[in-house]
């Protein structure tokens, strides 16, 4: 499963964001404050587990949910160049609008 395809769902990057922000959880954690079935968020799990941006391991009954970030560093990685030029395109941006505005 391809990274990209993988982030290219809402709900799924919601997902990633929990589990960012509370650290491992459950499917029923997971769950809560979505509206969607137990089985789509399931679904939505294995997506992620697929391309390896989550792991799961069960404890107990529950299937505990953990974000692997590895692959987030590397779409990270892969973003710097484009976020490097256009924090140069703003920074010229913000030069021209200020001599813009000193003119006036």
């Amino acid at each position: 499963m391809d990274i990209f395809t993988a982030l290219s769902d809402p709900i799924r990057r919601q997902l990633i964001e929990a589990l960012w922000q509370r650290g491992a959880l459950s499917i029923k954690q997971l769950g809560e404050g979505l509206n969607i079935s137990r089985q789509a968020v399931t679904k939505h799990l294995n997506v992620l587990i697929k391309a390896k941006l989550v792991s799961a391991e069960f404890s107990g009954k529950e299937r505990i949910h953990q974000l692997n970030p590895r692959p987030m560093e590397q779409v990270a990685l892969w973003l710097q160049p484009f976020a490097v030029q256009w924090d140069d395109r703003l920074s010229r941006l913000n030069t021209y609008l200020g001599e813009e505005h000193e003119q006036d």
